[in-house]
């Protein structure tokens, strides 16, 4: 007997795509691009907030303790700003600025941090102080996050930088290429 419903043939010019197989499942892509989003949208407030910090601190006043704190907290700023660009701008030349940006970022954060705790008043208060303390540890997670979105391979295609390039960061080797292919 034959089936009265033969399943639908594939059209000739149908456009099949097979999905390589270390393709990001559909869900992280989705928190991928979020996180993107997040980080676009909480840089420019924390580099909004640091920096009228540090500018009222340096200017405004009466007696600050130090100016190293103040000084540290308008670069950081600066540092957030560009980072933000790094973010919204996407071209490879952006990429590699914004991983730079974002290593400097948590450099500083843990070296501040570390001498925040060390030699507390010649850092005094800057964002990074205290690990980034006053600001909700943002200045110590925040580039941590940032640096694991760009180095994740879908946003490292959409800068136009290829993964395959960075395989020790990213923690895989480079393999080679398959010789026999699996379609019949």
């Amino acid at each position: 007997m034959t089936d009265p419903h033969p399943p639908a043939a594939i059209p000739v010019d149908a456009d099949v795509r097979i999905a390589p197989a270390d393709a990001a499942p559909p869900i992280l892509s989705d928190v991928a691009s979020v996180a993107g989003y997040v980080l676009g949208v909480s840089y420019p407030v924390l580099a909004l907030s640091t920096g009228v910090r540090g500018i009222y601190q340096l200017f405004f006043k009466a007696a600050p303790v130090t100016d190293l704190g103040p000084a540290l907290s308008v670069l950081a700023a600066a540092f957030y700003l560009a980072a933000t660009l790094g973010f919204v701008i996407r071209r490879r030349w952006a990429w590699h600025v914004g991983v730079g940006l974002l290593v400097f970022e948590l450099a500083g954060a843990l070296v501040v941090g570390m001498l925040s705790f060390v030699v507390p008043a010649t850092i005094g208060h800057t964002a990074w102080g205290r690990f980034g303390a006053d600001y909700g540890f943002f200045p110590l997670f925040q580039p941590a996050l940032g640096l694991i979105w760009l180095f994740w391979p879908p946003t490292m295609h959409r800068y136009g930088v290829d993964p395959q390039r960075w395989p020790r960061v990213l923690g895989f080797a480079r393999r080679a290429p398959h010789t026999t292919d699996a379609r019949p």
